[in-house]
């Protein structure tokens, strides 16, 4: 994406409001403000926002991390993704497939880079199921479990893919109707 130009981009940070790691959404939505960004909009108090801004993903990245940096006194990840991206994101929808009838949640894993090529993760029917694996996104349908949670077993079916990928690419894990609200 070329300079100059202003996109839209879906922003995803990864581990906040948890512990000390706290920020108000008032607070990031000013800090992303300050930092240049407009038509900004925070969804849920998870860290997801919805902001246009100039430049390639990795400079919107970088400014996104640094303005965060500087403001709240703690670094975060940041998953980006573009319009486009997003927009194909809910245009390929895996999970309308699923009985709708199920109890069940939604997920998307996303990376902040590629996995490797061909890569597998064996799915639970009817527990954890893995419904897709694109280039950086991971599809998940997590059902409800006796215990009454849904992501029950979601960290030990993925245990064999962050096994291969290792520590240093950075993912965070959203529920798709997240995903769905970042572009209303």
């Amino acid at each position: 994406m070329s300079q100059g130009t202003k996109h839209l981009w879906g922003v995803f940070l990864r581990g906040i409001n948890l512990g000390k790691r706290q920020m108000k959404m008032a607070e990031l939505k000013a800090c992303l403000e300050e930092a240049g960004f407009t038509d900004v909009k925070t969804v849920l108090a998870s860290g997801n926002v919805r902001l246009t801004g100039e430049g390639s993903a990795e400079a919107v990245k970088a400014r996104i991390e640094k303005a965060i940096s500087d403001a709240f006194g703690f670094k975060v990840g940041v998953v980006l993704r573009s319009e486009q991206e997003m927009d194909a994101m809910l245009k390929g929808n895996p999970f309308g497939t699923l009985d709708p009838e199920a109890d069940l949640t939604r997920h998307i894993i996303m990376f902040d880079a590629d996995l490797p090529k061909g890569v597998t993760i064996e799915s639970r029917p009817g527990d954890t199921e893995i419904l897709r694996v694109d280039a950086r996104d991971v599809y998940i349908a997590a059902y409800k479990q006796p215990n009454g949670r849904y992501t029950e077993h979601v960290e030990e079916v993925l245990k064999p893919l962050y096994q291969k990928i290792g520590k240093g690419n950075l993912d965070t894990m959203r529920n798709w109707n997240t995903i769905e609200k970042i572009l209303k």
